[in-house]
């Protein structure tokens, strides 16, 4: 069972991610890039509000837990043990915490020699080579014993690169783990603390997100002196892998975790049936809500930047009510938009009464607006791709967000270790880095190219089925 949905909401995540992160951001305007980290001044806590650049992880993380229902949920069904699927989420763990130390590693950007060393730009393709021997979850049938060798074998030789790596550029035997990819190492604790929550909590919605108000319990009391919450939220077996502030993200994770079992529910349900929708549903309603989605999404953005509060309030008030009646008259698909649009408006509404605390929304240092207000509106840009991937069955239009989001790792690090430096070796990424991103269209063009070329890439490998397995 799979929701195409889900892979789009994943897939479009990451693909703006990469984008933001491709794009020549000195030349473009602030709205560009994360809000507290203008380019032209670089991070600043002071400011308040969020783009659209803030809006990708926080996604990702949401269609994450959407997918526990799918994967986790269906191996309970099937009376696998929980003691076993929580060993399997530390070792899911462990593989997402080793993809982000070594990724980081062999950044380009991070290794010895410079940019213009032609070692390090193979090096990087290299690495990317050697990461199908650690991730790839083969399509044929090999002896396990093969698999295991192939596995260890190139864990191995990447450890071998970290620390050669490493060793120099500190000129002495090191392997610096406070050098990785924050993004993955956080996507590696929330695997592992979200999946034994959701395998104990499964059957209970309200214990599930009951262990919310604990956590928050910790992070207000963190400046209490002397008290063992303060202990707690301060300590830690290694700085560098594990902080408790890291779980502030289960409150964007375990929401996912309800959309997700709506949404299994409503296909388990539509297939008894052997129908997704409904031909007396209004195809004019089912067009109106990614419209209204779409511009909700648009409102906050504009309305949480500029600042202009009491009426993004108004407006998002406005759009979820006609969500709401957009959804009742869905037919076949209303109870599922409905249970989606009622979860989507108390957080997103959640997270506009929280905007004042803190200061204001904002990703760094985030706060509980932030989680809030990301949760809500993931909850609605899932409705809008359910309607246009599981209802409507645009599958050529979204083809590129869903087969994306079905390989989001190689999409993740596709531009940075593999298209780049193939670029770099045929001497095309000097020219585009000195023609391109001196202005600001050009240089948003650059970031289009390079990751109109990783999702090619990823939808590749999706099409020969060569999934990267984390």
């Amino acid at each position: 069972m799979r929701a195409q949905s889900l892979d789009a909401l994943r897939g479009f995540a990451i693909i703006m991610m990469v984008l933001s992160g491709t794009i020549a951001a000195g030349v473009l305007p602030n709205w560009m890039s994360h809000c507290q980290v203008p380019p032209a001044t670089g991070f600043d806590p002071s400011i308040y509000g969020i783009t659209w650049v803030d809006l990708v992880f926080p996604f990702f993380l949401f269609a994450m837990g959407a997918a526990f229902p799918f994967s986790i949920g269906s191996k309970l069904e099937r009376g696998e043990s929980k003691l076993k699927l929580s060993l399997s989420a530390l070792g899911r763990c462990f593989r997402l915490v080793y993809f982000a130390v070594f990724i980081a590693h062999v950044y380009p950007w991070n290794m010895f020699g410079g940019l213009q060393n032609p070692l390090v730009w193979c090096l990087c393709i290299f690495s990317f080579i050697l990461m199908f021997g650690m991730y790839l979850r083969f399509p044929w049938n090999i002896k396990p014993w093969l698999r295991f060798a192939i596995e260890f074998g190139s864990y191995a030789i990447g450890l071998i690169m970290m620390i050669w790596i490493d060793t120099r550029k500190a000129g002495t035997l090191s392997l610096n783990l406070y050098d990785n990819n924050i993004i993955i190492l956080l996507l590696g604790i929330m695997a592992f603390f979200a999946t034994v929550i959701y395998i104990f909590t499964r059957c209970s919605v309200l214990a599930r997100l009951g262990v919310l108000p604990f956590i928050m319990a910790i992070l207000l009391s963190k400046d209490c002196a002397d008290s063992w919450q303060q202990w707690l939220f301060y300590y830690t077996p290694a700085r560098w892998l594990f902080q408790f502030h890291f779980l502030k993200y289960l409150f964007i994770v375990l929401p996912g975790t309800v959309a997700g079992q709506f949404i299994k529910d409503w296909i388990t349900e539509k297939n008894s049936i052997n129908a997704l929708s409904s031909a007396n549903d209004s195809k004019i309603m089912k067009l109106l809500i990614p419209i209204n989605v779409l511009l909700l999404l648009l409102s906050n953005l504009w309305g949480l930047y500029t600042r202009e509060l009491v009426a993004n309030f108004v407006i998002s008030i406005a759009l979820v009510a006609s969500l709401f009646y957009c959804a009742n008259v869905c037919g076949s698909n209303r109870k599922l938009f409905l249970n989606l649009a009622r979860w989507g408006a108390y957080f997103l509404i959640l997270g506009l009464f929280f905007e004042a605390y803190e200061g204001g929304i904002r990703k760094d240092d985030s706060t509980y607006s932030y989680y809030f207000v990301t949760s809500g509106l993931a909850f609605y840009c899932l409705i809008g791709f359910v309607m246009l991937c599981d209802v409507l069955k645009y599958d050529k239009i979204m083809s590129p967000l869903t087969m994306a989001g079905k390989n989001p790792m190689i999409a993740y690090v596709g531009t940075s270790i593999f298209i780049m430096p193939v670029l770099q070796l045929l001497h095309i990424l000097p020219w585009m880095l000195e023609n391109m991103t001196t202005r600001a269209i050009p240089g948003f063009l650059y970031g289009v190219i390079l990751t109109s070329l990783d999702v090619l890439i990823a939808m590749y490998f999706t099409k020969i089925k060569w999934f990267w397995r984390t």
